[in-house]
């Protein structure tokens, strides 16, 4: 077990090691056992990160042409899917060259704009990297000057699938093998940003110019029903920064946010990590605009003790200011988003609440939408 441990606010937890450790471990034991004829029972695999895991190896076995050996996932105390399930590695000599694949529950790639080609395995180049720089290691120790083809197989890889973002993301039949440090930190939201970079860069692949980004999953309904010809959505849950720098990076000319008044109020202040943990000022905003608006000091104490969006909402509603206090947030929203841009592309977003509909839009968004309709139906 890996005793690495990381602090997220108060509460210590321990690391893990990812899927790539795994395959990388399992391949590099599966190579020892090949050239020496010899089982093991531990290996040990040094990680990107420079952190050296010392792992047990399960299941080995040494054929007349090949050896296998699997290695159990540790998501430490992450909540991960594929913790615990057994990541095996297939070694088998060849003429020359080391030649990695994937078999029984690795996923193919589909879909252009990830790591690999569409029709590859998805294993990712970190972990590949991995693979062949521990399998080089042993073919030195034993003046091995042949080659070696790898394969790596999750026999639960499938149906875990199921449970995350690969059908979404075009990987068929199984999980991807991935990590970039070697290294599982618990509870990080390193793993979400990067499904969002990854799912922009496939759209950008597509030849889209332009993206519709939403919040969750009252966006995807919200639009479903009112905007059905938007499509090639990306979902960032509450990594509104991240996602907009992604679309600057791509080079889409034009951007919009589309999300319910519970999380888009908060960029009313500039906030763009809308996790509570990380920020709220909903009220202290609507309290801004309510006041800009025109309200008086009974109207904004009551928004001062409201817990939801959509009650102070009401509350706005109710005194004939709601029109206006939104047209005061959106202006404050664009205000926000340009200067994350740096005019480096068009923006704009939409706000609305499963009570009230759309309750605002700022100044470019109109246009945006115009642009995403026409590239969808084109």
């Amino acid at each position: 077990m890996l005793e690495e441990y990381i602090y997220c606010g108060t509460e210590k937890l321990r690391c893990g090691y990812t899927t790539g450790s795994c395959a990388a471990a399992a391949a590099k034991a599966s190579a020892l056992m090949l050239l020496s004829e010899i089982k093991i029972d531990k290996i040990s695999l040094m990680t990107p990160k420079g952190i050296l895991l010392e792992l047990d190896i399960e299941n080995p076995q040494i054929g007349f042409d090949y050896a296998e050996c699997a290695v159990k996932k540790d998501s430490g105390d992450d909540p991960d899917v594929t913790n615990g399930i057994l990541v095996y590695a297939r070694v088998e000599k060849l003429t020359s060259g080391i030649i990695i694949d994937g078999g029984k529950g690795v996923g193919r790639v589909t879909k252009s704009g990830l790591d690999r080609k569409v029709g590859e395995a998805a294993i990712n180049t970190v972990p590949r990297k991995m693979i062949e720089n521990t399998v080089a290691e042993i073919a030195e120790k034993y003046d091995y000057n042949g080659g070696f083809r790898i394969i790596i197989s999750v026999p639960e890889g499938e149906k875990i699938a199921r449970n995350t973002y690969n059908p979404r993301l075009g990987i068929e039949g199984g999980i991807s093998i991935i990590g970039t440090s070697g290294i599982v930190e618990p509870m990080s939201s390193r793993a979400v940003i990067e499904t969002i970079r990854t799912e922009e860069s496939m759209i950008k692949a597509q030849g889209r110019k332009n993206i519709l980004i939403t919040i969750g999953n009252y966006s995807g309904t919200f639009l479903k029903e009112h905007l059905p010809e938007l499509d090639k959505t990306v979902k960032c849950s509450n990594f509104i920064g991240d996602a907009v720098d992604f679309a600057v990076e791509f080079g889409f000319e034009r951007v919009l946010i589309a999300g319910h008044a519970g999380k888009l109020v908060k960029l009313g202040a500039g906030i763009m990590n809308t996790h509570s943990s990380n920020a709220d000022g909903r009220m202290d905003v609507l309290i801004t605009c309510g006041l800009l608006a025109g309200a008086d000091t009974e109207t904004l104490k009551k928004i001062h003790e409201c817990i939801t969006a959509d009650n102070a909402l009401g509350i706005l509603k109710s005194v004939g200011l709601l029109e206006r206090a939104m047209e005061i947030l959106m202006d404050k929203i664009q205000f926000y988003l340009n200067a994350r841009v740096k005019n480096l592309l068009e923006i704009g977003a939409l706000m609305f609440s499963n009570k009230y509909g759309v309750l605002g839009k700022t100044s470019r968004a109109d246009r945006i939408i115009k642009f995403i309709k026409e590239e969808c139906n084109g």
